[in-house]
């Protein structure tokens, strides 16, 4: 049993340390959405389809309000959305998404 909770401990925080510190550069998450995100989303929006947009209310209804479900998003895409995953890093995938809830809790 100890071995399992320190199994479990051992991978928790290693996702943990990978997110938090990517996580935290939001600068860095504005320039990776001004160069790869702003086209389709510009101001939080959605020029493909206007009902999901990247404001806080839309988030919300999709189930989208976090930043692993943004992570998630961005990194494998969805329907007309690209995958990111192979064209950005894993850190800037986390900075963008750190940058779109943030943008969001603030009203973009």
């Amino acid at each position: 049993m100890k071995r399992v909770l320190l199994a479990f401990l051992a991978i928790a925080s290693s996702l943990f340390i990978f997110i938090a510190p990517a996580a935290a550069d939001i600068a860095e998450g504005a320039k990776v959405f001004a160069a790869n995100c702003a086209a389709c989303h510009i101001g939080g929006g959605n020029v493909i389809n206007g009902a999901k947009t990247l404001k806080q209310d839309a988030l919300e209804q999709y189930e989208m309000a976090s930043l692993e479900a943004i992570q998630y998003q961005v990194t494998n895409g969805k329907n007309a959305m690209p995958a990111f995953k192979g064209r950005l890093t894993a850190e800037k995938i986390a900075s963008v998404s750190a940058y779109v809830l943030d943008q969001a809790e603030k009203g973009w």
